[in-house]
């Protein structure tokens, strides 16, 4: 996760370095989140068919390729090369290590297990970012990468260890044998899974995708410096970690429907106080929200991702993963665009209808499905 977010903060930094806008120095997070989608079935079917805890290892071990590589660039087009490799790696980690948390902890251990899993997640976001910035502003953007890759290469090791020295459950339930694109088309057959993969695309297109153009907004806008605006965005991850420890009593209370409806409308609002916020001061509250409200709808779809075809939940679950970088990615290269002509607070204006539009849809489509599944059992 620092990886994929280490680039938010210090676009300005990387347009200055090349000599290019920053639409343009935006596609090196482009190239991550397209690669990091592009490679999702691949990994899900490896996982499958073999230990998802030795290719989760050995990617790591390749992410460090990628990261070098980008450190020492010579050229924006080779920075974004190496990005969409570090990104076809990275795309092995997190989704294999949720799989082999499922294969191998208890059911009743498995909750918390993925609570402080989610958790890594959402510091390594905000880590990410705030080194992107307070290098780029400091010792040089490229130290950043440098950094990263140090630290895959020493995770990596500590897996190799803990694999040799045998400590590793490796037990897996017995795996589907078929092929990758026969699943696929079955997981895609499934009426309801449209539904959840169309939906979670939209929400990276225009949720995720905005969230990239934050710190160059605030550092053009108001001057904040790349440091200040990367650990600014950093709050979003406050924001998702507020989630997980009121995730519980928020679905008791709100059920899936309402929970959808909820954080598609919290969102939209952080969105129009960054929109509206005369100072750099309002992006902090903005990002605390957006964080609150992006995990309130994302955390639904991907509890409905994991139970949308039971039978190939590998290949689903990729499938899912897929559909949410390539909408990050195709928001990025649209909001690109749009930030060079027209400026950022167009893209965050789209992003406030067009997420509270996709919770509101989604939370109708679940209270259909629910009464579709009343009215069959009740027949």
């Amino acid at each position: 996760m620092a990886s994929m977010r280490v680039c938010d903060s210090m676009l300005p930094g990387l347009a200055q370095s090349f000599q290019a806008s920053t639409g343009q120095a935006a596609y090196a997070i482009s190239a991550f989140a397209v690669a990091y989608g592009l490679m999702q079935l691949a990994y899900g079917y490896l996982g499958d068919r073999h230990s998802k805890y030795r290719i989760a290892m050995l990617a790591t071990f390749a992410c460090t390729v990628g990261t070098v590589g980008s450190a020492l660039a010579p050229s924006l087009e080779a920075l974004i090369a190496m990005r969409g490799l570090a990104g076809a790696t990275a795309g092995g980690v997190i989704p294999l290590s949720l799989a082999w948390i499922g294969d191998s902890v208890r059911y009743e251990q498995r909750q918390a297990t993925l609570a402080r899993f989610l958790s890594g997640n959402l510091l390594g976001l905000i880590g990410g970012q705030v080194i992107g910035g307070v290098f780029a502003d400091t010792v040089g953007w490229r130290w950043a990468f440098v950094l990263l890759a140090v630290v895959f290469a020493v995770v990596g090791f500590l897996l190799l260890r803990e694999l040799r020295g045998g400590t590793v459950p490796m037990r897996a339930p017995r795996s589907s044998q078929a092929g990758l694109l026969a699943g696929a088309r079955a997981v895609l057959a499934l009426p309801w899974t449209r539904v959840v993969l169309v939906t979670v695309f939209l929400e990276g297109m225009f949720g995720f995708a905005a969230l990239v153009f934050i710190p160059a907004y605030l550092h053009s806008e108001f001057g904040v410096r790349l440091a200040g605006a990367g650990a600014i965005l950093g709050v979003f991850g406050l924001g998702g970690l507020a989630y997980t420890l009121v995730a519980r009593r928020l679905i008791a209370r709100l059920g899936e429907s309402g929970l959808a409806a909820s954080g598609g409308a919290v969102v939209s609002i952080a969105f129009l106080l960054l929109l509206n916020g005369p100072a750099w001061n309002w992006a902090i509250p903005a990002s605390l929200l957006a964080g609150l409200g992006m995990y309130m709808l994302h955390n639904t779809l991907q509890a409905n991702a994991t139970q949308m075809a039971p039978q190939t939940r590998g290949i689903a679950v990729a499938l899912f993963a897929t559909a949410l970088f390539l909408g990050q990615s195709l928001g990025v290269a649209c909001g690109a665009a749009v930030i060079d002509n027209v400026g950022a607070k167009w893209i965050f204006a789209a992003a406030v209808l067009g997420l509270f539009t996709i919770g509101m849809l989604f939370a109708r489509a679940l209270r259909r499905r629910a009464m579709a599944g009343n009215s069959d059992n009740g027949a």
